[in-house]
């Protein structure tokens, strides 16, 4: 008896490491397809976590809108039903207003230009995401927003009467700004609408015009870099903080490894798609200078809506934003 005794005492002992080992999981849950560019960096960010913690953190990432809606996933991560997940943060706009000021157009005109911004926008992000128990992880931009044209474009002037795409509010201001017909048209539906001349212009990326094959209806792509949407990737904090240290140190280096990552990896595709529209007879250049300048009075005067419309808190981005230009 007293050797069965020792021997259960010797197992509850050798068991103890085991359970201080115990392995936590996380889901992420994104809306974007596999073969993206953004998932592709999450995936990698997974493997990193769970390589620098050695398995004691695994994050299983759930790509293409399967656990929630892209539109959900904010709220999903908020409410605990799942531990992280990535956005775009325009679509935070109606409950975060700070979290449209990298899509007023006109504005950022490089990736310079979008991190300088981004520097000035993460504190503000930061203490709203606080305020509903969120972490921001790390950011990363789509590739900048360029012109898909039918006709050359010269200035503000070649929009007046036509049909340009539409697919929020601040395209919605472009085209009217521009005397253009603003058309509301899924990204599905792209290439119907340019065949049947529903529409004769939008502004999107290069990659989606690659997506979407459109050379066989655009004949002109124009690089005026718009603006660069941002995707962020964040999580729950009570999930984070239910972290050893030690491995909140790894999500940490992990995520900054990921954002510079997906900085890069966001450029090069923007150059490997531009070069593709070329490739496929798309005539690839920049507006007259002329043009260009019409478009940074436009972009002036939507940063000034903006501001007069968010408040206070808007000035601590486009203030220095300005000013250090």
């Amino acid at each position: 008896m007293n050797m069965q005794w020792a021997v259960v005492v010797l197992a509850g002992v050798l068991a103890q490491p085991c359970l201080a080992q115990q392995v936590a999981r996380w889901q992420l849950a994104t809306g974007y397809r596999v073969d993206s560019f953004h998932t592709q960096n999450i995936v990698q960010f997974a493997g990193d976590v769970e390589q620098a913690t050695a398995g004691a953190l695994r994050i299983e990432v759930r790509p293409n809108n399967t656990l929630f809606k892209l539109a959900e996933i904010r709220q999903a991560v908020q409410e605990g039903k799942v531990e992280a997940g990535e956005a775009i943060m325009t679509s935070m706009v109606g409950e975060i207003p700070i979290a449209g000021a990298d899509a007023i157009p006109f504005v950022v005109h490089s990736y310079s230009d979008a991190r300088r911004l981004w520097n000035l926008q993460r504190p503000l992000i930061e203490k709203h995401f606080a305020a509903r128990g969120l972490k921001p992880l790390y950011v990363v931009p789509w590739p900048p927003q360029g012109l898909f044209t039918s006709q050359p474009v010269n200035s503000g002037a070649d929009f007046r009467g036509t049909r340009m795409r539409t697919y929020n509010q601040s395209t919605v201001r472009i085209a009217e700004m521009l005397g253009a017909s603003p058309v509301d048209v899924p990204m599905v539906e792209v290439n119907q609408a340019l065949a049947s001349r529903k529409v004769d212009s939008m502004i999107t990326s290069a990659v989606t015009g690659v997506e979407n094959r459109v050379w066989d209806q655009i004949g002109f792509y124009y690089g005026i870099n718009a603006w660069f949407p941002k995707n962020i990737v964040f999580v729950n904090v009570k999930a984070f903080d239910a972290l050893p240290a030690p491995s909140q140190e790894a999500v940490n280096q992990a995520a900054a490894r990921a954002e510079a990552r997906g900085w890069a990896q966001s450029e090069a595709v923007a150059n490997e798609s531009t070069q593709e529209l070329q490739r496929r007879g798309i005539k690839v250049g920049r507006v007259p200078v002329s043009f260009e300048a019409e478009l940074k009075r436009l972009g002036e005067k939507f940063s000034r809506e903006w501001v007069k419309s968010v408040g206070t808190e808007a000035n601590l981005i486009f203030v220095p934003y300005y000013l250090q230009r």
